[in-house]
């Protein structure tokens, strides 16, 4: 089935099916921009429904539509592809002018980067490892295409902590979703973040997906987290049932450029995606829809296959 064919999955069976239609175990992996939600995924139901409007609350709540998904889509990743490492970019790891690569060692440390929130948030648990020599191995994939890039360690912080300390470690944008993918402990797979440009430019972040490409042949599972709608401003965007026509057709065009067959054709569709007239309602600042652009650039070649297409937090496989 095409990329301009193709049913567009919309419910828990419609997604079941078009992951588990993946091929599985192919000589590249292909690269997945996901939906990585919020920290109400980590909440009680009642603590979800005291921070938030109901509708954000359905939406990416602890029993949401994306809860469910998340719990479906990362153990089929492990299933098809048992990946040797995952390698991860989030939207709220941005570094100008060099690239950094967590080298986190035997335990990778989290980064509560969240304000306010209720006590049991800061005690939220995800036990996962790193490996150093793929943070490495990244690092040399970016010196030898001319970036500045480096690793760190658990000695340097990277950014403020909601527990009232600057600190280290993967942010919520990957511990809180890795959690329902993966559980609460995942020792079996090294995990290594990798920080995106700040410039926020597409052609900038698609770049840094190019870099990294080759991890798929050698068996590493490419992820890139952010969300296609995320305007904090204004919660009712964050929900088809709250939100304006404009960013539901803001979201519809974001379905048509990945249903463009061409390689070019698409690339220059998503390109043209911040050109919307849509596109400031859902991302004033850019930094949760630019992560798309780094699964797209590491695997800009082959088909695009959308696994969900739920409003404003679809996850896309490219490269398939």
């Amino acid at each position: 089935m095409s990329s301009s064919t193709a049913t567009i999955p919309m419910n828990q069976e419609e997604w079941r099916a078009a992951i588990d239609a993946l091929p599985a175990n192919p000589e590249k992996i292909p690269a997945f921009f996901f939906s990585h939600g919020s920290p109400m995924l980590a909440m009680s139901e009642s603590d979800a429904r005291a921070m938030g409007s109901p509708a954000l609350t359905e939406w990416m709540g602890p029993t949401s539509q994306l809860a469910k998904f998340l719990k479906d889509f990362g153990p089929a990743l492990l299933k098809k592809y048992s990946p040797k490492a995952i390698v991860v970019f989030s939207a709220h790891w941005e570094t100008q002018g060099e690239r950094i690569v967590s080298d986190y060692g035997d335990e990778n440390p989290l980064l509560m980067d969240y304000y306010g929130f209720q006590p049991e948030m800061y005690k939220l648990k995800f036990k996962s490892k790193g490996d150093a020599s793929l943070s490495k191995h990244i690092v040399e994939l970016y010196k030898e295409a001319g970036y500045l890039s480096r690793t760190t360690t658990k000695l340097e912080a990277r950014g403020r902590d909601g527990r009232g300390f600057s600190g280290p470690g993967f942010d919520h944008g990957v511990f809180v979703p890795f959690r329902l993918m993966f559980g609460e402990e995942f020792m079996s797979t090294p995990i290594v973040e990798v920080s995106l440009d700040s410039s926020l430019k597409p052609e900038d972040n698609w770049r840094l997906g190019q870099v990294v490409s080759q991890l798929r042949e050698e068996s590493i599972l490419v992820l890139s987290g952010g969300l296609l709608v995320h305007n904090l401003r204004d919660f009712n965007s964050m929900s088809p049932d709250t939100a304006k026509p404009i960013l539901k057709e803001f979201h519809s065009a974001v379905i048509e450029a990945f249903k463009v067959s061409n390689p070019e054709g698409r690339k220059q569709a998503l390109y043209d995606l911040v050109k919307h007239r849509g596109f400031r309602e859902a991302a004033p600042r850019e930094e949760h829809f630019v992560p798309l652009y780094i699964a797209a650039g590491a695997a800009e070649k082959g088909e695009v296959k959308v696994l969900n297409g739920l409003y404003g937090i679809p996850t896309v496989a490219f490269g398939v």
